[in-house]
Protein backbone atom coordinates (compact mmCIF):
# COMPACT_ATOMS: atom_id res chain seq x y z
CA UNK A 1 0.00 0.00 0.00
CA UNK A 2 0.98 3.18 -0.67
CA UNK A 3 -0.27 6.97 0.55
CA UNK A 4 -0.35 10.00 -1.48
CA UNK A 5 -1.51 13.40 -1.08
CA UNK A 6 -4.09 15.88 -3.27
CA UNK A 7 -3.81 19.21 -3.17
CA UNK A 8 -6.88 19.23 -0.26
CA UNK A 9 -5.70 19.02 3.31
CA UNK A 10 -5.76 15.28 4.84
CA UNK A 11 -7.43 13.96 1.95
CA UNK A 12 -5.25 10.92 0.13
CA UNK A 13 -5.16 8.76 -2.03
CA UNK A 14 -4.21 5.02 -1.69
CA UNK A 15 -2.56 2.95 -3.79
CA UNK A 16 -4.05 -0.80 -2.22
CA UNK A 17 -1.92 -3.51 -2.54
CA UNK A 18 -2.52 -6.02 -5.60
CA UNK A 19 -1.12 -9.38 -6.40
CA UNK A 20 -1.54 -11.46 -9.76
CA UNK A 21 -1.85 -14.41 -10.63
CA UNK A 22 -3.15 -17.51 -12.69
CA UNK A 23 -6.24 -17.45 -10.76
CA UNK A 24 -6.64 -13.48 -11.53
CA UNK A 25 -6.21 -10.63 -8.84
CA UNK A 26 -5.61 -10.11 -4.84
CA UNK A 27 -6.58 -6.48 -3.42
CA UNK A 28 -5.99 -5.25 0.23
CA UNK A 29 -7.87 -2.36 0.67
CA UNK A 30 -7.10 -1.53 4.02
CA UNK A 31 -4.48 -2.59 6.62
CA UNK A 32 -4.81 -1.48 10.23
CA UNK A 33 -1.25 -1.41 11.02
CA UNK A 34 0.26 0.61 7.41
CA UNK A 35 -1.99 3.27 9.03
CA UNK A 36 -0.48 3.23 12.63
CA UNK A 37 2.57 3.06 10.51
CA UNK A 38 1.51 6.30 8.79
CA UNK A 39 0.22 8.38 11.69
CA UNK A 40 -3.28 7.99 10.65
CA UNK A 41 -5.71 6.76 12.89
CA UNK A 42 -8.49 4.89 11.66
CA UNK A 43 -11.03 2.91 13.59
CA UNK A 44 -14.00 1.60 10.93
CA UNK A 45 -17.09 1.72 12.34
CA UNK A 46 -19.68 0.51 9.80
CA UNK A 47 -19.07 -0.74 6.47
CA UNK A 48 -21.44 -0.24 3.37
CA UNK A 49 -21.64 -1.51 -0.18
CA UNK A 50 -23.56 1.04 -2.86
CA UNK A 51 -25.09 -0.65 -6.31
CA UNK A 52 -25.26 1.73 -9.02
CA UNK A 53 -27.10 1.77 -12.30
CA UNK A 54 -24.74 4.20 -14.68
CA UNK A 55 -25.73 7.81 -14.42
CA UNK A 56 -25.90 7.71 -10.77
CA UNK A 57 -25.06 11.01 -8.94
CA UNK A 58 -25.37 10.00 -4.94
CA UNK A 59 -24.33 13.10 -2.81
CA UNK A 60 -22.84 15.51 -1.96
CA UNK A 61 -23.20 13.88 1.88
CA UNK A 62 -21.66 14.22 5.04
CA UNK A 63 -22.42 14.16 8.81
CA UNK A 64 -22.32 16.94 11.64
CA UNK A 65 -20.20 16.81 14.37
CA UNK A 66 -20.31 15.05 16.94
CA UNK A 67 -21.84 11.89 14.16
CA UNK A 68 -18.74 13.03 11.29
CA UNK A 69 -16.16 10.63 10.05
CA UNK A 70 -13.40 9.66 8.21
CA UNK A 71 -14.86 7.70 4.99
CA UNK A 72 -12.10 4.95 2.69
CA UNK A 73 -14.34 4.60 -0.92
CA UNK A 74 -13.02 1.97 -2.83
CA UNK A 75 -14.45 1.07 -6.13
CA UNK A 76 -15.72 -2.81 -6.16
CA UNK A 77 -16.82 -2.96 -9.94
CA UNK A 78 -17.48 -0.20 -12.27
CA UNK A 79 -16.20 2.91 -12.28
CA UNK A 80 -17.31 6.22 -10.43
CA UNK A 81 -16.36 9.83 -10.80
CA UNK A 82 -15.57 10.87 -7.41
CA UNK A 83 -16.29 14.21 -5.30
CA UNK A 84 -15.19 16.20 -2.59
CA UNK A 85 -15.42 19.43 -1.13
CA UNK A 86 -13.64 20.92 1.77
CA UNK A 87 -15.71 22.26 4.31
CA UNK A 88 -13.29 22.96 7.11
CA UNK A 89 -13.30 26.95 7.14
CA UNK A 90 -10.00 26.77 8.85
CA UNK A 91 -8.91 24.80 5.95
CA UNK A 92 -6.21 25.93 3.65
CA UNK A 93 -8.65 24.27 1.08
CA UNK A 94 -11.88 25.68 2.04
CA UNK A 95 -14.59 25.25 -0.43
CA UNK A 96 -12.00 23.32 -3.12
CA UNK A 97 -13.24 20.22 -5.03
CA UNK A 98 -11.33 17.68 -5.98
CA UNK A 99 -12.27 15.01 -8.16
CA UNK A 100 -10.72 11.70 -9.16
CA UNK A 101 -12.16 8.59 -11.27
CA UNK A 102 -11.87 5.18 -8.99
CA UNK A 103 -12.26 2.23 -10.55
CA UNK A 104 -11.98 -1.44 -9.74
CA UNK A 105 -9.19 -1.40 -12.97
CA UNK A 106 -7.01 1.13 -11.19
CA UNK A 107 -7.28 -0.58 -7.44
CA UNK A 108 -7.27 2.78 -5.71
CA UNK A 109 -9.24 3.71 -2.66
CA UNK A 110 -9.88 7.72 -0.94
CA UNK A 111 -9.63 8.34 2.54
CA UNK A 112 -11.82 11.30 3.09
CA UNK A 113 -11.28 13.16 6.24
CA UNK A 114 -13.76 14.99 8.70
CA UNK A 115 -15.26 17.96 6.87
CA UNK A 116 -15.30 17.19 3.80
CA UNK A 117 -18.44 16.32 1.59
CA UNK A 118 -18.57 13.00 -0.52
CA UNK A 119 -20.14 12.15 -3.61
CA UNK A 120 -20.29 10.38 -6.89
CA UNK A 121 -21.23 10.04 -10.61
CA UNK A 122 -21.52 5.84 -12.24
CA UNK A 123 -19.77 5.89 -15.13
CA UNK A 124 -20.71 2.05 -15.81
CA UNK A 125 -24.04 0.02 -14.81
CA UNK A 126 -23.33 -2.13 -11.95
CA UNK A 127 -21.18 -0.19 -10.06
CA UNK A 128 -20.18 -0.94 -6.98
CA UNK A 129 -18.73 1.05 -4.37
CA UNK A 130 -17.48 0.09 -0.61
CA UNK A 131 -17.34 2.41 1.84
CA UNK A 132 -15.62 2.35 5.20
CA UNK A 133 -16.87 4.77 8.33
CA UNK A 134 -15.38 5.68 11.55
CA UNK A 135 -18.63 6.70 12.88
CA UNK A 136 -22.15 5.09 12.77
CA UNK A 137 -24.71 6.50 10.46
CA UNK A 138 -27.19 9.43 12.23
CA UNK A 139 -29.75 10.52 9.95
CA UNK A 140 -30.19 13.51 11.67
CA UNK A 141 -26.72 15.00 11.13
CA UNK A 142 -26.58 13.74 7.54
CA UNK A 143 -26.44 16.76 5.56
CA UNK A 144 -26.97 16.65 1.46
CA UNK A 145 -25.69 19.16 -0.53
CA UNK A 146 -27.60 19.44 -3.86
CA UNK A 147 -25.22 18.19 -6.48
CA UNK A 148 -26.08 20.89 -8.86
CA UNK A 149 -25.62 24.44 -6.31
CA UNK A 150 -21.52 23.33 -6.51
CA UNK A 151 -19.91 24.58 -9.29
CA UNK A 152 -19.00 22.04 -11.00
CA UNK A 153 -20.16 19.90 -14.76
CA UNK A 154 -21.03 16.76 -14.00
CA UNK A 155 -21.45 16.24 -17.65
CA UNK A 156 -25.08 14.24 -16.93
CA UNK A 157 -27.94 15.84 -18.56
CA UNK A 158 -30.43 13.31 -17.14
CA UNK A 159 -29.07 12.22 -13.90
CA UNK A 160 -30.28 9.29 -11.40
CA UNK A 161 -31.05 11.05 -8.06
CA UNK A 162 -32.58 10.07 -5.04
CA UNK A 163 -35.49 12.56 -3.30
CA UNK A 164 -33.34 12.95 -0.25
CA UNK A 165 -30.72 14.18 -3.00
CA UNK A 166 -32.77 16.31 -4.84
CA UNK A 167 -34.11 17.91 -1.84
CA UNK A 168 -30.66 18.93 -0.43
CA UNK A 169 -29.18 21.70 0.75
CA UNK A 170 -27.93 24.25 -1.43
CA UNK A 171 -24.16 24.97 -1.01
CA UNK A 172 -24.39 28.73 -0.52
CA UNK A 173 -26.88 27.71 1.89
CA UNK A 174 -25.05 25.35 4.15
CA UNK A 175 -22.07 28.33 3.73
CA UNK A 176 -24.27 30.37 6.51
CA UNK A 177 -24.28 28.32 9.18
CA UNK A 178 -21.35 25.93 8.79
CA UNK A 179 -20.53 24.08 12.13
CA UNK A 180 -17.01 22.90 10.64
Amino acid sequence: MNLLKTDIKDLLLIENFIALDQRGEFCKTFDKFFFLESNISIDIKETYLSINNQNVIRGIHFQLPPYDMIKMISVIKGSVLDLVIDLRKDSDSYLKLFTIELSAKKNKSLLIPQGIAHGFKTLEPDTIVLYNVTNSYNKQNDISIKYDSINFDWKLNNPIISERDKNGIKLEDFIKVNPF
